[in-house]
């Protein structure tokens, strides 16, 4: 059982929800997300997502396409980001997902990138361009490396196909909980419940729901329905408006920790 798995097994003996944080690498620079990293944790974060940077991120909104623009232009690459995430598991113990599209996995070579990702402590990925049809193709490297292949999931998925989807599946369901890119508009958890009890019908895997959870309250309405919420866009903003700042590692907490008194 991986650190993903067992995060999940030990928050359901606890009778609690996952609360999982997205931020950018080497937003404002990697020494500075190593250091949020830590922050996130000690605040009450149970698994973090770590965008890598890229030039077209279609399916993310304006807060996370300028945070991938302000570390490409700190040249922050991926073998950065491993020994990033590599220096941060000498002391933690959270799971850790990269989050990202495909072409950077590519271009350093898809082989290379799982071992290198499962040996830096990388426990999960999410490939947000990668069409399930097509997945094989890095797959037959991430799976036997230990990673877990966290798949995405949407309002318009149809039912045959959530199916095939799950089945597939590894660590969680990652629910798209708007249509569009991400941090755009609010979910509406009461028109997505029914879609939720529906994939708790078809997987075992926990289900979690993101995209658009800025706030305590919708936190909170969508942990209700799920089995943890992805917050993402709103943390992002922050570090984004706060960098500089003397406040921002406090700041950051205190964001942190009022989502965690919810979840």
């Amino acid at each position: 059982m991986g650190r993903i798995e067992e995060k999940f097994t030990v928050l359901k003996k606890e009778g609690k929800k996952a609360f999982i944080a997205y931020l950018t690498a080497g937003d404002p620079d990697l020494r500075t997300t190593m250091k949020l990293l830590a922050t996130l944790e000690r605040s009450g974060v149970d698994i973090v997502e770590i965008g890598v940077p890229f030039s077209d991120p279609v399916g993310d909104g304006p807060a996370i396409q300028a945070a991938s623009e302000r570390a490409l232009k700190k040249n922050v690459t991926l073998d950065g980001i491993f020994s990033m995430i590599a220096a941060f598991r000498k002391h933690s113990s959270m799971p850790v997902i990269l989050f990202g599209y495909y072409n950077p996995a590519l271009r350093y070579g898809n082989e290379r990138f799982s071992a290198t990702a499962a040996a830096s402590g990388v426990d999960g990925i999410l490939v947000v361009d990668l069409p399930p049809e097509e997945a094989d193709e890095l797959r037959r490297f991430t799976d036997p490396a230990g990673l877990s292949f966290i798949t995405l999931i949407a309002p318009t998925t149809g039912e045959k196909r959530a199916k095939r989807l799950a089945a597939s599946a590894s660590g969680f369901i990652y629910y798209i909980s708007v249509a569009g890119v991400t941090g755009t508009a609010a979910p509406e958890i009461d028109a997505i419940r029914g879609d939720i009890k529906n994939l708790k019908k078809i997987t075992d895997l926990p289900v979690v729901i993101g995209f658009g959870i800025a706030t305590p309250e919708q936190a909170a309405a969508a942990a209700a329905a799920a089995d943890g919420v992805v917050v993402g866009s709103a943390l992002v903003r922050l570090i984004g408006d706060k960098t500089g700042s003397p406040g921002l590692f406090s700041d950051v907490a205190s964001f942190a920790e009022k989502i965690r008194r919810v979840v």
